[in-house]
């Protein structure tokens, strides 16, 4: 079984040993935004559905709960839940999307604490990070940090629930900033900075770390064997590169889904000297580096609501989807959108800016450009967001060999060629379900020994599809990238700006 902890829903999947897909169950729950920036999620919501999907991925796979061999868990990253001495929430859980705590990131970078805190623990510093929330808390909810015995992550939550004890695993770690990736310990210096002691944080375990012993009422609630090798796991995105096989040298994984995330596996830890990719663990012989774009899919949604309202007509009068017909709009427009670019910033930025005031712009505007422009300029900017962090891994890994592609825009052909064109790599769609939940069924396997490498996930999964790239094409999107990159650079100073501006002009 496993079990991934994602930002809309919990995802759960069962499968036999070949990897062949036996059941799954999905659970979601809402995400709360109670101010401008504010992202939050209630925990107990989140743990009851945890244990809805698994109980729903039993009774889908049609097996005894007890015949389980194994569990493995995923998670989003960089959570942050302080609990009070008996367990409880004090609040919310403060998510990897919230950017409440700008100023406090603003003022590490003002004294030259970011570098230090990047090179110890593989994380740029950025308000997505436990490190400056907490110092958030510190500064404007002292009386919740007074009151904070343990700061957390949700799967460190759940797994208290289950087990009663506070343990996190060094990938889940990795993302804190807090977590030192020499030593593998908890960074004295990090710690200090935060305002917190290391007893205010959990246990660190390996990734393969096995639990028994589960809580036996949430145990018989889920007709589970007490005693299952329940594995500890990773975060999702180390995952979801062992979930589609990317594992070897010269093999990157790269999602769009609502977001997106571009990594690669190495066997030690990597930092960059110019602070665009992060670092953590998968075990300790394989360390994802990489970097995640905080605007992907999300990007064609808003433009298909706000302005594609012509072709959610037709997708409604024909019976197609909207998406559908949006892209089959954009693939009139040659590649480079007749000199249109998007810059797909609404929601901030993180790699390889790592800038949360970066703004969205449309630049080049002509009188010849009409919506089928701007609808390939979504779809390209999108694209040249993940290949500015394709770029750092090739600074810091060396050239790409396969572009392993997955999440919903991997189901769109014209996309796909896209991105082959853009990166001028293969792009290979692999047989994998959940990329994210299957990498921790791996992972459980490996824990156990029912998998002797990690190497070896690729016996487990199919390529199904094959995208190769127009080399033609290909200087275009190069030449068309690096504009762009510049026209970020360009405006960096004002994005601050019309932030700072949009922070006090925008209401609840």
């Amino acid at each position: 079984m496993g079990i991934d902890i994602g930002t809309t829903s919990t995802k759960t999947i069962i499968t036999n040993e070949k990897g062949t897909l036996l059941g799954a169950g999905e659970a979601g729950y809402p995400l709360a935004v109670p101010q401008p920036s504010w992202a939050e999620q209630d925990s107990d919501l989140m743990f009851e559905a945890v244990l809805q999907s698994i109980k729903e991925a039993i009774q889908r796979a049609g097996i005894d709960g007890k015949q389980l061999e194994a569990i493995g868990f995923s998670t989003a990253m960089h959570s942050v839940i302080p609990v009070d001495a008996d367990g409880r929430p004090l609040m919310n859980s403060i998510i990897w999307a919230d950017n409440r705590s700008v100023a406090q990131v603003q003022r590490l970078k003002d004294e030259n604490l970011s570098s230090m805190l990047y090179h110890k623990t593989g994380i740029p510093i950025h308000p997505m990070t436990p490190l400056p929330k907490i110092m958030w808390l510190k500064e404007e909810r002292p009386d919740i940090f007074e009151k904070a015995v343990k700061y957390i992550s949700i799967k460190e939550y759940v797994l208290y629930k289950f087990f009663g004890r506070y343990v996190v695993d060094h990938s889940v770690a990795g993302g804190t900033c807090l977590f030192n990736l020499n030593t593998m310990s908890w960074d004295p210096d990090a710690l200090r900075i935060a305002g917190i002691r290391e007893d205010q944080l959990s246990e660190l375990v390996p990734t393969t770390h096995i639990m028994r012993g589960m809580n036996r009422e949430f145990a018989d609630l889920l007709g589970l064997d007490p005693e299952v090798p329940f594995v500890v796991g990773a975060a999702d995105g180390a995952l979801a590169n062992l979930g589609v096989g990317a594992v070897e040298p010269g093999v990157v994984a790269l999602t769009i889904g609502t977001s997106g995330a571009v990594r690669t596996v190495v066997p030690k830890p990597l930092t960059d000297s110019k602070e665009r990719t992060f670092c953590y663990a998968l075990t300790e012989n394989h360390w994802v580096i990489g970097g995640a774009t905080s605007n992907g899919g999300l990007m064609l949604r808003w433009f298909r609501d706000e302005f594609s309202w012509p072709e959610v007509e037709e997708a409604r009068r024909t019976g197609r989807d909207p998406y559908d017909v949006m892209i089959a709009a954009a693939k009139e427009v040659a590649p480079g959108s007749e000199g249109l670019l998007f810059l797909p910033f609404l929601s901030g930025e993180r790699a390889p800016y790592w800038n949360a005031d970066a703004r969205g712009s449309f630049f080049g505007i002509g009188l010849h450009h009409k919506r089928p422009h701007f609808i390939r300029a979504v779809l390209e900017g999108i694209l040249f967001a993940v290949y500015g962090i394709g770029i750092a891994l090739r600074d810091l890994a060396g050239p790409a060999t396969e572009i392993r592609a997955s999440g919903g825009f991997a189901r769109s052909p014209e996309w796909r060629q896209i991105m082959s064109d853009m990166f001028g790599y293969p792009v290979h769609i692999p047989k994998s379900h959940e990329s994210s939940s299957f990498g921790a069924v791996v992972l459980a396997m490996y824990a156990v020994g029912a998998l002797e490498r990690l190497e070896d996930v690729n016996k487990l999964i199919p390529i199904t599809e094959r995208q190769e790239p127009n080399i033609e094409i290909s200087p275009t999107y190069i030449e068309l990238y690096y504009l762009y990159d510049r026209v970020y650079r360009k405006l960096e100073q004002e994005f601050s700006i019309i932030a700072e501006y949009q922070r006090r002009t925008t209401t609840k």
